[in-house]
């Protein structure tokens, strides 16, 4: 390819983790302007959530297939993005597709991109459980990704080695930090203290959120019950719960904890409100992936309520611990946390095995080196 010609870039977008970790990429892009034009795509497939990320990024998409449908399945999901997205690829045929994670927009993109023979980069490549239900979809989702995609953007070098074991020539891989921690710290540049929040701060205070397909049903129910045996054991904390759109989360979740006195479920925060909220938190109760990236950059102890995760390094460097959803072993970290200054600093003082915040700066960089 000619060295002078400007590359059409597409960046597909579907869930607000996706927006998150792709709108630093997209800033990097914009800066390199002769060189890239940027086409983003957003599916919709989280509507509201997403939305409010791109709204804080000042982000404008040129395109929404708007998919999302009331208790909508994979496999509708599926159907209606395929064809959506390829008369967009055919219309503005794109020298690359960049996509994000582990989403079923992710993947359904990869597939859409591979048919019309146009390179794909992946963004936070090599992530495993080695379960292939856990967590659902998305272990199957970044694999199935992983088998399509031209470039793969490793966040660490466990998950650069997970992808050489699985035959990725090294040549196509770049570790590169999470990009996650490059949003991170630009809504803490920008936003801190911004938004002071609600909480009584005589309190400790506790950040849990719980969405995942594989913990709705009893397991969500368990995680319910260890915040109640919190509450009645320490009178000096306050749970604060950003309840999730799905409906599945928000009957069990009204159920189990409405009315409950320091229990506080609300309504999802936009990104700079909730970056707010963690910084704020003395402890984060989550099933989330991208906060056990996140809540190390700020000091914060995890629990991680899943029985497997995809960022051992967090792990290994003791800035989260991996609790399941039982019940009593969610109250027992928990109060060890709580009652022990030691351990709380131990893990609140751990580095974070995540990135500098310049993880966007490598992918734009690693881009033009592969297209020129």
């Amino acid at each position: 390819m000619k060295k002078n010609k400007q590359f059409k870039v597409v960046i597909i977008i579907g869930t607000r983790p996706e927006a998150i970790k792709m709108c630093p990429v997209i800033y990097e892009l914009r800066k390199m302007s002769s060189k890239f034009k940027t086409v983003i795509i957003v599916t919709g497939q989280h509507k509201e959530m997403l939305t409010q990320i791109l709204d804080v990024f000042k982000i404008e998409p040129h395109y929404n297939l708007n998919v999302m449908e009331k208790n909508q399945s994979l496999a509708r999901l599926t159907e209606k993005v395929i064809p959506a997205l390829e008369k967009i690829i055919i219309k503005v045929k794109p020298d690359i597709m960049l996509v994000q994670g582990d989403t079923t927009t992710s993947f359904v993109a990869s597939l859409v991109a591979y048919y019309h023979k146009i390179m794909i980069a992946h963004v936070e490549a090599g992530l495993r459980t080695f379960k292939r239900y856990y967590p659902f979809p998305e272990e199957i989702n970044r694999k199935l990704i992983s088998v399509l995609c031209d470039i793969h953007f490793a966040p660490t070098q466990s998950a650069a080695d997970n992808l050489i074991r699985e035959g990725v020539p090294q040549g196509k891989i770049n570790i590169t930090g999470n990009t996650v921690i490059d949003a991170l710290f630009y809504v803490l540049e920008n936003f801190k203290n911004k938004w002071t929040g609600f909480q009584d701060n005589s309190n400790r205070q506790i950040l849990l959120t719980a969405h995942r397909r594989e913990n709705f049903g009893e397991p969500l129910r368990n995680i319910c019950q260890a915040i109640k045996q919190l509450i009645n054991q320490y009178k000096d904390i306050e749970v604060t719960y950003p309840v999730h759109k799905n409906l599945n989360v928000r009957g069990e979740i009204s159920e189990q904890l409405s009315g409950l006195e320091r229990v506080n479920l609300i309504e999802p925060l936009d990104y700079f409100k909730f970056v707010n909220l963690m910084n704020d938190s003395y402890l984060i109760l989550t099933d989330s992936g991208g906060i056990q990236e996140e809540a190390p950059s700020l000091g914060k102890p995890v629990l991680v309520l899943r029985n497997e995760t995809e960022r051992p390094e967090a792990v290994a460097a003791g800035t989260v611990i991996l609790v399941g959803t039982d019940t009593d072993s969610i109250v027992k970290e928990a109060s060890i946390i709580l009652d022990n200054e030691d351990v709380y600093f131990q893990m609140a003082n751990a580095i974070n095995p995540y990135g500098d915040g310049k993880a966007s700066k490598r992918i734009v960089e690693r881009i033009l080196s592969n297209l020129n």
